[in-house]
């Protein structure tokens, strides 16, 4: 079997992930719209389209990820999987588990908590797949010798805390923990605050792979300052989540600290891709260059999400705007301008190592103006955001409604500005979908033409 027919259950996660981002930004577009119009789509109330929003742009996270590690192994790192049917099981699961949990969205069931809004019982092949997942991951890697580049370390680690993070956040089924509010939303904020850092160790490893790809030089893997973004990064996703619990009680100092160890993972995840795109010749950047855009446009966005993060994290600004939209446009910043983009390079990667370069150049203008108008359109999207959450926070009036009023020539803006970003990352998408497509029929060619000896 050919390198290419191993790769195959990566491209469908991959293409599979290009579906959930598409759908999900359709969704968040028509809440955003729900917000200002309530009328608008009543059929399809704020209770359904916001979990079907997060749940669908939180699968693309997950499934490009996975896709990404199930595709490098057995592909580029010369590792054959343990079990190649355990990843072809884990995506035909992930599918029909997803299907079901938005037929639940869909008919208004619901029973989880935030993230996990579906009936408890549809976590249960999610536990299972993600057992086996990891089972197939760490018995693969025992047959690398050498010592593990850090990306081979964030993706274990990533995939170790997911199952943790996951499995506390369905502590509220037991009575101790339901039963006291308090107690509850400390380990649900607890929970969700680390099952961020754990698809942001599966985010940022894939986009040290890509970038040692590109490079071609694994050096910057191996560095001292890689492996203190993954210490930092191991060290924010077991504490970071306490700068989440204003809600609850806690001491000021552990927020704090929190808070500085999260800002320092952004930085220095910044500065190791800011460093690496100085070390790269021309040429380099022109054979990848759809991958290293994405590459370029996450870099600006970390150092953009850290400036209003930190600002935000002092005392007087906080004040004023924690809880309004400011936290929003960070949450936003964080998810389409590093985790998409990220992704997005992973993706493009792909589509430029397995296909002729006259294949993908024939897109190659298609897919620059869909980059331009999703990037330029997140600009505008954040912007509104922030001057939204300054109104809201600067109101001094008894109101709610009049306060809405005053900021929803912004709220427009944002509901406007996140349209055009759909359609520049569907233009995107549209010819992700494809070009993954030509990969895997190529896959299926080369399998099916007898070698000859």
């Amino acid at each position: 079997m050919t390198g290419n027919a191993r790769a195959d259950a990566g491209l469908r996660f991959m293409r599979l992930g290009v579906l959930a981002l598409a759908t999900g930004m359709l969704f968040g577009v028509i809440g955003g719209f729900q917000f200002l119009f309530p009328e608008f789509l009543q059929e399809l109330l704020f209770t359904k389209t916001r979990p079907l929003h997060v749940s669908l742009v939180v699968a693309w996270i997950f499934l490009i990820a996975i896709g990404g590690i199930y595709y490098y192994l057995p592909r580029q790192c010369n590792l054959k999987l343990w079990s190649e049917q355990a990843a072809h099981l884990h995506f035909w699961a992930f599918l029909v588990t997803g299907l079901a949990i938005l037929g639940c969205y869909l008919s208004g069931k619901f029973g989880g908590r935030e993230y996990f809004e579906f009936p408890p019982v549809l976590s249960i092949p999610i536990f299972l797949m993600w057992i086996l997942f990891g089972v197939n991951y760490f018995m693969t890697l025992r047959r690398q010798r050498e010592p593990w580049p850090v990306y081979y370390w964030m993706w274990g680690t990533g995939i170790v805390f997911f199952f943790i993070t996951f499995t506390e956040a369905h502590l509220w089924l037991i009575p101790y923990f339901r039963e006291t509010m308090v107690r509850e939303l400390i380990v649900q904020w607890k929970s969700y605050g680390a099952l961020t850092g754990s698809w942001n160790m599966l985010v940022y490893g894939t986009a040290l792979y890509v970038a040692t790809r590109i490079g071609q030089d694994d050096t910057p893997a191996r560095s001292k300052l890689a492996f203190g973004l993954y210490f930092l990064g191991l060290f924010n996703l077991m504490f970071g989540w306490a700068h989440h619990t204003y809600l609850v009680p806690s001491e000021t100092w552990i927020r704090t600290f929190a808070y500085f160890v999260s800002m320092t993972e952004l930085f220095i995840f910044g500065k190791i891709i800011w460093t690496w795109r100085s070390s790269l010749e021309c040429w380099q950047k022109n054979q990848y260059c759809a991958a290293y855009r994405f590459l370029f446009a996450a870099d600006i966005w970390v150092f953009a999400n850290l400036a209003l993060a930190l600002i935000i994290s002092v005392p007087a600004f906080n004040v004023i705007t924690h809880g309004t939209h400011i936290t929003v446009a960070h949450a936003m910043g964080s998810t389409i301008g590093i985790n998409t983009m990220v992704l997005l390079a992973s993706v493009f990667y792909v589509i430029r190592v397995e296909l002729p370069q006259e294949t993908h150049a024939k897109c190659s203008a298609p897919i620059r103006l869909g980059f331009w108008v999703a990037n330029l359109s997140l600009a505008v999207f954040f912007s509104a955001l922030i001057l939204a959450g300054i109104g809201k926070g600067l109101y001094d009036g008894a109101s709610f409604q009049e306060m809405m009023q005053t900021i929803r020539p912004f709220m427009l803006v944002f509901a406007v500005s996140g349209v055009s970003l759909m359609i520049g990352l569907w233009i995107v998408l549209w010819h992700a979908f494809r070009l993954i497509g030509l990969v895997q029929e190529s896959a299926v060619e080369t399998v099916a033409i007898p070698q000859r000896a």
